[in-house]
């Protein structure tokens, strides 16, 4: 009974990964898929100097000059205040980006601030410079401030990943199903537990995060009815010490599988996993690449693809204001979890 649950699971996934998203309001345009990039560099700009200018790269033969003219096209990303190294959302975010500046040839500026209170200022800097064909923000603890900036700003083009700017035509938001993916690793981690007992590490207790929680806890109840799950919250992004510390108190507890959404915290989740008394299942990007050994699954959201596309369409002049849903997709290691 529990492969063919199994089965079932995997195939409602698989039916995922290529479903179109639907619109809610509004609806924003929904470019083509691209290619996901690797993260790379840490700096403030996209040519490593603190101006924020950065070399285009040339178009190619019969091409035209993204945004038009001569000009390079050029955005502003605000990643979250977990900052760089996170293994997920952040590097996730900037991946896309990078990925835009090989293709299109755009240039980006790189916001990283350190504190929820910095995103308003931050956001009103940017916008304010008029440098920037398109800014690009994320996290629901950024919705807030980028809501009052869009509004005083109309003319400029706003990109707004994993979180909803309401009443800004000049803003694109981009939502995710993310209690579709989490009910399916919840049905994952309820087939695979041998103890009836599995954990989850969240990263803060907020409405978008326990949306995460819900699902898990559906998805592994439907799969197991007898099992009991284990949620802990960090309180931050960027604090592998505690995340760690809740993973093994939830494994001390009996779980043996532990999903860790939490942001760059979930980094401590994966260190607890080497110890080999549970196996973890990761989020956002494909997390099993840290260590397959011990990440079982990772349920993925493409930021780095909605992102690239993005900005495709505002360098097309098609990103249009309003709110996307993008479904999700899941990856595991070599092999399907038993």
């Amino acid at each position: 009974m529990k492969h063919l649950k199994l089965f079932a699971a995997l195939a409602l996934t698989a039916a995922m990964t290529v479903s179109l998203a639907g619109c809610q309001g509004k609806a924003a345009s929904s470019p083509d898929a691209g290619t996901q990039a690797a993260a790379d560099s840490g700096q403030t700009d996209s040519n490593g100097s603190a101006s924020g200018e950065a070399g285009a790269k040339a178009p190619a033969d019969g091409q035209a000059a993204p945004g038009g003219g001569s000009e390079p096209f050029k955005v502003a990303l605000m990643i979250g205040i977990g900052g760089l190294g996170d293994g997920g959302f952040n590097d996730s975010m900037l991946a896309g980006v990078e990925a835009a500046k090989a293709d299109y040839g755009i240039e980006y500026q790189l916001g990283e601030p350190k504190e929820i209170s910095e995103f308003e200022a931050n956001f009103t800097d940017l916008s304010a410079s008029g440098k920037y064909d398109l800014i690009i923000g994320g996290g629901f603890d950024a919705v807030e401030a980028l809501q009052k900036v869009a509004s005083e700003f109309p003319e400029q083009r706003y990109l707004f990943v994993d979180g909803e700017v309401t009443g800004c035509d000049n803003v694109t938001s981009v939502l995710f199903k993310d209690n579709e993916k989490t009910y399916l690793v919840g049905t994952v981690a309820g087939l695979n537990t041998k103890t009836n007992k599995i954990g989850m590490v969240v990263g803060v207790d907020s409405p978008s995060q326990n949306i995460f929680v819900a699902g898990y806890m559906a998805g592994a109840k439907a799969a197991n009815p007898d099992v009991e799950v284990i949620v802990k919250y960090v309180g931050s992004f960027a604090d592998t010490t505690t995340a760690k510390e809740l993973a093994l108190a939830e494994a001390d507890a009996g779980a043996d599988v532990i999903f860790a959404a939490a942001g760059g915290s979930g980094l401590g989740v994966f260190n607890a996993a080497q110890q080999g008394t549970f196996k973890a299942i990761g989020a956002d990007v494909n997390q099993c690449l840290i260590d397959p050994d011990h990440i079982m699954l990772s349920a993925i959201r493409k930021i780095d693809v909605v992102i690239k596309d993005g900005i495709k369409s505002a360098i097309d002049g098609t990103l249009e204001g309003g709110t996307m849903v993008r479904r999700t997709h899941w990856a595991s290691p070599t092999k399907v979890p038993r």
